[in-house]
C-alpha cells in the first residue's frame, strides 16, 4: 500500500493508525475524523498520520480506505466520496455486521469499486483515540467478507493487509457472519445491557443502595454496558433478525431454568450448569482467552 486513508479515528481507527504507523505499512497515512474533541486529543497525544479537513482530500490520495466509524454514516460517506474515489482504490471497514451495511455500500457506491468488508474482532467498553493501542489486532481473529463479485486479486491484498497487522484472518459469507455474531457477540451485550437496566429498575422500585453492592457477576456485565451506545444501536438495528432470533433461544433457555428453579428439579439443572461450564473451558483452549482475566481491574 502506497496511502492509507483512515475515516473515522476513535478506539479501534486510532489503533489501527499505530499499528499501520509501526509496522510501516504505508507511505503516508491519512485521518478524517469530524470530532473536534477527538481531534484534539489526536494532536495531544501526537498520533502519527495527517489529519485532512475533507473527505475528498483523503480519498483522491489513497489506495486503501477504511471505514472506522458507525456504520449508520457510511451511506453519507459514500455519497461525499464517491465523485472523487480513484477506481483502483480497495474500501473496507471494521463494522460488526455485514448483511445490511453492505447493501447501503453496493447501493449507493458508484459501480467499478472495489469493496471489501472486514471485522476485526477487537475492541473494548471505552472509546477514543486516547484508548487505542497499535497491538489491538495481533493475534486476533478478522473476519473478511467474500462474496460472488469480489476480486481475488483485491481479497487478497486485503488478506495481507490484515495479517501484515497481525490478525487472523477468515473469509466467509455476510451471511454466515452475521449469525454467527448474533450469538457470540451481539446478544451477549444486548444481555448485558439488559442485565444492567434490570438492576437499575430493580434499585428504583426496592429504594436499596444496589449498585454498590455489585458482586463480580453485574460488575463484569456493566463493564460490556459501558460500550459506545451509538455503535451498539447500529449493529442490534443492522442484524435485527438474527439478533432477534438469538433472544428468542435465549428467553427459551431462561424459561427453562425458572422450570427449574421453580420445581427444584436438581437433575435437569445441573446436567445445564455442567454442560455450559464445559464452554468456558473450551474458550481457553481456543486460546480466545486466558484462564483468569483480571477484565481491567488491574
Amino acid at each position: 500500500m502506497k496511502n492509507i486513508f483512515i475515516i473515522g479515528c476513535g478506539l479501534l481507527g486510532s489503533s489501527l493508525l499505530r499499528s499501520i504507523h509501526k509496522k510501516k505499512l504505508a507511505k503516508k497515512i491519512f485521518i478524517y475524523e469530524k470530532s473536534k474533541s477527538n481531534i484534539a486529543k489526536i494532536k495531544k497525544l501526537r498520533l502519527p498520520g495527517t489529519i485532512v479537513k475533507s473527505l475528498k482530500e483523503g480519498v483522491v490520495n489513497s489506495d486503501l480506505v477504511i471505514f472506522c466509524t458507525p456504520m449508520s454514516e457510511y451511506k453519507n460517506i459514500i455519497l461525499k466520496i464517491n465523485k472523487h474515489i480513484l477506481p483502483n482504490t480497495l474500501i473496507t471497514d471494521i463494522g460488526s455486521s455485514k448483511i445490511e451495511s453492505s447493501k447501503v455500500i453496493k447501493k449507493f457506491l458508484k459501480k467499478g469499486l472495489h469493496w471489501i468488508p472486514s471485522h476485526p474482532i477487537a475492541g473494548s467498553e471505552v472509546s477514543g483515540p486516547e484508548y487505542g493501542k497499535e497491538n489491538m489486532f495481533l493475534n486476533r481473529w478478522c473476519i473478511l467478507i467474500k462474496d460472488k463479485n469480489t476480486k481475488k486479486s483485491y481479497l487478497n491484498i486485503l488478506m495481507k493487509f490484515w495479517k501484515k497487522i497481525g490478525s487472523n484472518v477468515v473469509v466467509m459469507t455476510s451471511k454466515k457472519h452475521d449469525k454467527i455474531f448474533s450469538i457470540t457477540s451481539h446478544l451477549p451485550h444486548l444481555i448485558a445491557y439488559n442485565l444492567v437496566k434490570s438492576a437499575q429498575d430493580f434499585e428504583k422500585k426496592q429504594n436499596f443502595g444496589l449498585i454498590k453492592f455489585s458482586a463480580g457477576g453485574l460488575r463484569d456485565f456493566s463493564r460490556i454496558a459501558a460500550s459506545n451506545e451509538i455503535m451498539w444501536r447500529d449493529i442490534f438495528f443492522n442484524n435485527k433478525n438474527n439478533i432477534s432470533k438469538a433472544i428468542d433461544i435465549f428467553i427459551r433457555n431462561l424459561h427453562a431454568f425458572k422450570k427449574d428453579i421453580n420445581s427444584k428439579n436438581n437433575k435437569s439443572i445441573l446436567k445445564k450448569l455442567i454442560q455450559t461450564k464445559k464452554v468456558r473451558s473450551k474458550i481457553i483452549q481456543l486460546k480466545q482467552d486466558i484462564d483468569k482475566p483480571d477484565f481491567g481491574r488491574n
